[in-house]
């Protein structure tokens, strides 16, 4: 299936590992140009050589931290037009609601519900007026079911959620071509699947080798998901033939879940 994508720019944040990636990856291949971002530029500059490696579209990398003001800039200045944007950033750590301070809850704000709504401000209208955008976040499974020591995610995640599906649904943006989607993640095979279960095992005092294993064999499918299958689903939300589909919130869980709706 041709996407329609292909001459289309793409700001990927936080791209040079996991499930950002795995998006960056799938829009290239489509023909998309793409900016990517990372706080890392060592892990950022080698994902970017991969990329050009597939010579499907052109590809820039601005290494810096997106959750800053000067992070975004840097990245919308590298960007000639921002016909899809795929926001992402690390989540926050795990733990119990009680040791956070009001810090803590600010900086996981700013990542994962401030950060969206900024970016997302500072390109739907140009989307817009050019009669095509897409917006995809990048959020988390705990949205629809909340984990209990992912407090900070689930606080800010949903916040973000709740204010899309507002967004989303303006005629303004939504007449125009211009739709906004949340991608939910349930297990995947990334380095913040393994942070997190590195926490859950030092309270438990088990091996995270075995948490590991178990979780997986909690899952329908008895595997984690992976980055490429992941993008997949995001590029198809970008392309022409979902247009129709906005304020969306797309579960990837394996069927993890376990409800009807």
């Amino acid at each position: 299936m041709d996407l329609g994508l292909t001459g289309k720019w793409a700001l990927v944040c936080a791209a040079s590992k996991g499930l950002g990636k795995g998006c960056a990856q799938a829009l290239v291949n489509e023909g998309v140009n793409v900016v990517i971002t990372a706080r890392g530029d060592e892990a950022l500059q080698a994902t970017a050589a991969e990329l050009r490696a597939l010579q499907r579209g052109e590809v820039r990398a601005v290494s810096g931290d997106i959750t800053t003001p000067q992070g975004r800039a840097s990245a919308l200045a590298a960007c000639p037009r921002v016909d899809i944007l795929v926001n992402n950033a690390g989540g926050p750590p795990p733990g119990d609601f009680r040791a956070w301070d009001r810090d803590t809850w600010i900086k996981a704000l700013d990542a994962n519900m401030l950060t969206p709504i900024e970016l997302i401000k500072a390109t739907v209208d140009a989307m817009a007026e050019r009669g095509f955008g897409r917006v995809v976040n990048i959020t988390s499974g705990a949205v629809k079911a909340p984990i209990d020591i992912l407090g900070l995610s689930n606080g800010a995640r949903t916040g973000l959620t709740g204010f899309v599906a507002g967004l989303a649904r303006q005629s303004r943006l939504a007449s125009a071509n211009v739709t906004i989607n949340n991608l939910l993640p349930g297990p995947f095979d990334t380095d913040r699947l393994r942070n997190t279960m590195l926490g859950a095992a030092k309270a438990s005092g088990q091996p995270v080798e075995q948490l590991l294993e178990q979780r997986r064999k909690l899952n329908p499918t008895q595997r984690y998901g992976n980055a490429a299958e992941f993008g997949a689903v995001c590029a198809f939300l970008c392309s022409v033939h979902a247009g129709y589909m906005t304020g969306q919130n797309i579960l990837l869980d394996g069927g993890a879940f376990p409800g009807t709706f």
